[in-house]
């Protein structure tokens, strides 16, 4: 069967939202329970994931947060390595590379990603969806309780189920919420009065009632009216690109299941509906790619389930490329892949080599603009500097210069001392004094040590401007 015919016959579901009525009215999806070794396997994902979501802001590295996200103050903490505004080259290169990645990502495998680790999935899926199912049932009864008139049974299921729903949401509002204020903070807003932490107390409770919001009520409409990742599909996939594919070639014609039957003469699809009553979009993934399919694998379990007591092989629906379905080929990594793989692979291999480079501490020297030479009164030769510090990371220092060589020079910094607060840019002045006799050419070369206590940072080398007297 072309896909052609197919297009012409499963044209209707282009014509309408699969969770939008012919009224404008919102649809509620009550999908049936999914089960399935895809399901299990991201069941485990997500646990690590939300593992790793909830423990890392306790984790620490050398007193500070070990992931911290301070948008506000332009703090950032990526796995210990602290960084702040003087690193916005290496966020917008890291952010590049980001990008080009989930391009490539895409282009390859999809939507792998909105059904893998999406914490909008995870949560709705493996946190929300779970306590429903527990709460009010598998879909059926869903749909039962939402018809049936309010008794008590009803009020005390409902109100149960949106009680924990506001309680989870509350605390992933702090969970997040810690990524950006710091553990720390957190706790001292939890543990002290609410009137000494006012702002904190807004923030959390706009930040639960937000997430409360998206679980119980907006739900999949976040992933097919807000987040425009689905929307890219249309640029970014190609025949080649692995999706969650119905094998029509394989499937059709369908029909009903009828005992007895010879499937010779029709497709390996009976018609069941499961892999539509499963779906958390309400689609038909047998109508093809759509912008609803968030690829969370739950129509391939329910299908292959139904093949398993049919005994017909696994994969009817499954894992393909739209040329596989079509041609049977095997994935070949074409020349757009290889194109983002390269651009890739430069960006990454560039933010590598600056990431090796970077340094705790920055540190400019450059004679003052417009200044000559000055001659003080005992005879030796001045020269004014300009000094920039930056402090990168988040402990409090005292920089210390000292002049290495010539050695019988003196160096003198105007003002105070140099002291840095975490993440300070300080900017200051220092004179270098030299002996007449030091002097032999017009740029003498001398050699300054930077220090952090007694640590020596780095030695910076620039020139000292003085008289050459003619013999």
């Amino acid at each position: 069967m072309d896909i052609e015919i197919l297009d012409e016959e499963h044209q209707e579901f282009r014509n309408h939202l699969a969770t939008v009525t012919k009224e404008g009215k919102r649809k509620w999806i009550f999908p049936k329970k999914p089960s399935g070794r895809f399901y299990n396997a991201r069941t485990i994902v997500s646990i690590f994931l939300l593992a790793f979501l909830i423990i890392t802001p306790f984790i620490k590295v050398n007193g500070h947060q070990f992931l911290l996200l301070d948008f506000p103050n332009r703090h950032f903490i990526l796995f210990g390595v602290p960084f702040g505004p003087h690193d916005f080259h290496l966020f917008v290169l890291a952010m590049i590379s980001f990008v080009v990645f989930i391009v490539l990502f895409t282009v390859i495998f999809g939507r792998i990603f909105c059904g893998w680790i999406c914490p909008q999935t995870i949560f709705m899926e493996m946190v929300f969806r779970k306590i429903e199912y527990w709460i009010e049932g598998d879909a059926i009864q869903q749909i039962k309780l939402k018809k049936a008139p309010w008794t008590a049974n009803k009020i005390f299921k409902k109100g149960l189920k949106h009680i924990i729903f506001f309680a989870i949401s509350f605390f992933i509002a702090n969970i997040f919420l810690s990524y950006i204020i710091s553990m720390d903070k957190l706790i001292e807003i939890v543990t002290d009065p609410p009137s000494q932490h006012l702002s904190g107390l807004f923030a959390i409770t706009i930040f639960s009632g937000v997430f409360y919001f998206v679980f119980s009520y907006f739900r999949e409409q976040a992933c097919t009216l807000v987040c425009p990742y689905g929307r890219l599909q249309g640029v970014l996939l190609d025949q080649d690109s692995i999706v969650i594919a119905y094998d029509y070639k394989r499937g059709e014609p369908r029909g009903k299941l009828k005992k007895g039957e010879d499937f010779s003469n029709r497709g390996d699809c009976i018609d069941c509906h499961l892999c539509v009553d499963v779906c958390p979009t309400g689609i038909d993934i047998r109508n093809g790619i759509q912008l609803e399919c968030v690829n969370c694998t739950a129509c391939i379990d329910a299908c292959d389930n139904v093949m398993d007591k049919i005994q017909r092989p696994r994969g009817l629906i499954r894992y393909a490329s739209l040329r596989n379905i079509e041609n049977k080929a095997k994935f070949k990594f074409t020349p757009r892949m290889m194109l983002y793989s390269v651009i890739l692979f430069i960006l990454l291999s560039v933010l590598t080599v600056l990431m090796i480079n970077r340094t705790d501490f920055s540190v400019n020297i450059l004679r003052t603009p417009g200044m000559l030479f000055q001659q003080q009164p005992d005879g030796t030769i001045s020269n004014l500097y300009d000094l920039n510090l930056v402090n990168k990371t988040f402990d409090p220092t005292e920089i210390k210069l000292k002049l290495e060589n010539p050695s019988n020079g003196e160096l003198k910094i105007i003002g105070t001392d140099l002291k840095l607060e975490p993440q300070q840019i300080v900017e200051a002045k220092f004179m270098i004094l030299l002996p007449k006799e030091s002097i032999t050419k017009m740029n003498t070369p001398i050699e300054i040590g930077v220090y952090d206590g007694d640590k020596l940072i780095r030695k910076i080398k620039t020139s000292f401007l003085g008289p050459v007297e003619k013999k």
